[in-house]
């Protein structure tokens, strides 16, 4: 299992296809705990277990079936290899059938709302359409990986046909909103709960265009809560329909064929200023479980006490970092050490900014070069322009396009936690360089607690920080469920000037 693999698990949130009584559905909630610790001093600041987000996030199995949801993703910045695996639940929104409830327009109205909700900030210069996607140049075929790609060949055994069918599993075809080719899909389910599930893939990959790109005067063939597409489809898994599945499918490819054609979604994506993190997630999910997912054991490679001890920021905390930071689509964002390239994607995505990311270990640079490549073709298919994205193999200390880039770099991204001393101190002299105002993000403070600009250190670049300290919430990083802090250091020269001025 990786970062977005819970997404495809069984278990709460998954989609089932044993037959089952007819039962009543209502909406579950579940919301993370506030964190459970206060806020800390830098010098206070505990180095985290080494874990891998390959940790075994099942929660137990409901009673009935139940439908995923992509509000609480917990996809993972980097990967890290644990000494055990330890389990807990991933807190989610998830529509579960039940005997003690009713099938209530306001359930599924929640739902709707939940998934759109947590939208990034407004950015009046983004251009979210890429109109090469809508034009007739993007109907030609072009390379990417199929859903159906990872669901057969040496794969093929660990699935069995969907909806209790017999004999070879049969395809689905998938339009996505713009001109690019339609993504094949076998109908197939995992054999285990942490293989890749299409049938799950499929009705997010519906619900989140019906989310973001329909006019509202189309929206009710899609939203209808007797007739609407999304209804029809969990209807269809309710009583194990295969046909009553493809039939919606199809109706949906041919109403956005018949959106784009008109122009309409076109126009309804060029109104939009900012892409939602929920929207953010189904893309970078989409990505991981065709690129990284099928490949995850050759990750579990790591020198423990080392730099190359990894722990993650996950999706949520990354996208507050962004709105923290007031990152904007003409800047220019850094991570060091971006292992198999996550927060760099997130980034392009999410803001649409030049992103830059440097990693060392070579498994990993291999999975974010395919993750970077499948990137642009899923960027294709859901019609968006994202920023360019570079990702560069080695030592962040030594490459030299990493020390250009940091120059000119507006946010820069170091998840230092496990960084040695020795590693942390020769950082801070390539913070020389960096632009007046550039924003510099870790979870250890590169400014000790109490510092003070004296006559003795008046050559320290730490003198040209200046740091707030914040507090992440539970289930923002690998490597415990509590919550803590970071710190952004501001490169800001005035405080320095001003103690030389007060001398002279």
């Amino acid at each position: 299992m990786g970062f977005f693999d819970h997404l495809q698990k069984g278990g709460a949130g998954a989609f089932s296809l044993q037959p089952k009584k007819a039962q009543i559905r209502k909406v579950v909630q579940t919301r993370p705990a506030a964190p459970t610790r206060s806020v800390t001093q830098p010098s206070e600041t505990r180095s985290p277990r080494v874990q891998s987000t390959e940790r075994n996030r099942k929660v137990q199995a409901p009673k009935s079936r139940s439908v995923s949801s992509d509000l609480d993703t917990r996809s993972a910045k980097r990967l890290s290899t644990p000494s055990r695996i330890r389990k807990r639940p991933t807190p989610e929104q998830r529509l579960s059938s039940d005997d003690d409830a009713s099938d209530s327009e306001a359930s599924f109205e929640v739902h709707k709302r939940a998934r759109t909700s947590a939208s990034a900030e407004p950015d009046p210069e983004r251009r979210l359409r890429s109109v090469k996607a809508f034009s007739e140049e993007g109907s030609r075929p072009f390379k990417m990986i199929h859903a159906a790609d990872i669901t057969s060949g040496k794969k093929a055994g660990k699935f069995k046909p969907a909806f209790g069918a017999e004999g070879k599993p049969k395809e689905i075809l998938l339009q996505y909103p713009s001109a690019s080719q339609q993504e094949r899909y076998d109908s197939v389910v995992p054999r285990e709960n942490d293989e890749f599930r299409p049938i799950d893939d499929i009705v997010q990959v519906i619900e989140t265009v019906a989310d973001n790109y329909i006019p509202r005067e189309d929206a009710d063939q899609f939203n209808d809560e007797t007739t609407g597409i999304k209804r029809r489809l969990r209807r269809a898994l309710a009583v194990t329909s295969e046909p009553q599945f493809r039939e919606a499918v199809d109706d949906y490819n041919k109403a956005i064929q018949r959106l784009r054609t008109n122009g309409s979604l076109a126009k309804h994506l060029d109104a939009k200023q900012s892409i939602g993190l929920p929207w953010v997630e189904r893309i970078l999910t989409q990505i991981y479980s065709r690129t990284v997912s099928p490949h995850v054991e050759s990750l579990r490679q790591y020198e423990n006490g080392t730099d190359n001890v990894y722990g993650e920021l996950l999706p949520r905390f990354i996208s507050t970092i962004f709105k923290e930071t007031k990152l904007k689509s003409g800047q220019v964002f850094v991570d060091l050490g971006s292992g198999v390239g996550n927060v760099v994607l997130q980034a392009a995505l999410e803001v649409g900014c030049e992103s830059w990311g440097c990693e060392m270990m070579t498994n990993a640079c291999d999975l974010a070069d395919m993750q970077q490549s499948e990137f642009k073709a899923r960027c294709r298919l859901w019609g968006i322009a994202p920023g360019k994205t570079h990702l560069v193999r080695g030592d962040f200390l030594e490459q030299e396009s990493i020390t250009s880039v940091l120059k000119r770099a507006d946010v820069v991204l170091i998840n230092n936690q496990a960084f040695t001393p020795q590693l942390n101190n020769e950082l801070i002299n390539h913070f020389l360089d960096m632009k007046e105002g550039c924003k510099i993000v870790s979870l250890k403070s590169f400014v000790p607690a109490g510092h003070k600009i004296q006559s003795r250190n008046l050559n320290s670049p730490i003198n040209l920080l200046k740091v707030q300290q914040k507090e992440y919430w539970s289930n923002n990083v690998s490597w415990t469920d509590v919550g803590g802090t970071y710190f952004i250091a501001t490169k800001d020269s005035s405080r320095l000037k001003a103690f030389i001025d007060s001398t002279l």
